[in-house]
């Protein structure tokens, strides 16, 4: 068993740190801001000071934040993981960001001769919990290897995509996938409602459907009366975040994403009108107010 650090203990930390601890790891964490170890800390996490201090005692250092920023915080920042990890061990960042970030970073170690992977989650907390999440990863194939099975506590597909970004460039694509499908969703039932189907109705046939896809199945039901999870999987603003980067993404690379780029124009009515608050699903609310129901 191996000696883990995890910087991030937000809503993902939240259920990947478990899975580590119910493997039998030991897990030291970490997080900006006090206040969200206590739960976490009762199931036998150890906490930590810095990332620095962390890195220190560690074997794989895992960290999931809000972006780019963040992520150079805390891999290259003053109390960084750079600043003490091992050349034998290794940094898996587990964020959504932009692949130029990641490479940057990535450069920074490699300079050093010290390991690090870009390694994005597919999943949300519910596929987390259910150990259906799978981890992509890009970076060197001997630290993906040393890794490897300690990241298979958080699901059972772990894959090695290529060289460093190669990951979370394709993180983004799923991303932009999994939008499009769920707004695709709202638009097609607020359709059968705007010619009289009831919304069970409509929502059941689809999800019975070939149309139907394993994050329509958890979240699509989210639409019915008074199913809206009071804490959302991925709000408006968090979606709309790597819908940021798929769109920067495209230009950069001048690759067309008209159907992103519809997509996130519906994240837009949702917080125009105010609904931004709730699961990104909620753009079904959006469509049915421009559909005069």
């Amino acid at each position: 068993m191996a000696k883990v650090g995890f910087l991030g203990l937000g809503d993902m930390g939240q259920v990947l740190i478990p899975r580590l601890l119910d493997a039998g790891h030991e897990v030291i964490g970490w997080n900006r801001s006090a206040g969200k170890d206590k739960e976490l800390a009762a199931k036998g996490m150890k906490t930590a000071s810095t990332p620095k201090e962390v890195a220190a005692q560690c074997e794989f250092i895992f960290s999931i934040v809000t972006d780019g920023k963040a992520v150079k915080d805390v891999a290259l920042g003053e109390d960084g993981v750079i600043q003490s990890i091992s050349d034998d061990s290794v940094y898996l960042d587990m964020s959504t960001i932009s692949p130029v970030v990641s490479r940057e970073v990535f450069a920074t170690f490699k300079a050093k001769g010290k390991q690090m992977c870009d390694a994005p989650i597919s999943g949300s907390p519910v596929t987390v919990v259910q150990g259906k999440a799978s981890v992509m990863v890009g970076g060197e194939k001997n630290s993906f290897e040393k890794a490897k099975d300690v990241m298979q506590a958080f699901g059972a597909k772990v894959t090695y995509i290529g060289p460093s970004g190669f990951a979370v460039q394709t993180k983004l694509s799923i991303n932009l996938l999994l939008m499009v499908e769920v707004i695709a969703f709202g638009e097609a039932v607020a359709l059968a409602e705007k010619g009289g189907v009831d919304r069970n109705a409509v929502v059941e046939a689809i999800l019975n459907s070939v149309a139907a896809s394993p994050v329509l199945n958890y979240r699509g039901p989210f639409i019915l009366e008074g199913q809206m999870p009071a804490k959302p999987l991925a709000d408006v603003t968090l979606q709309q975040k790597d819908m940021t980067l798929v769109l920067e993404q495209s230009r950069v690379l001048g690759s067309p994403t008209p159907l992103a780029s519809a997509a996130n124009e519906m994240m837009n009515a949702c917080r125009g009108l105010g609904i931004d608050k709730h699961d990104f699903v909620v753009a079904h609310q959006a469509y049915m107010r421009l559909a005069g129901i």
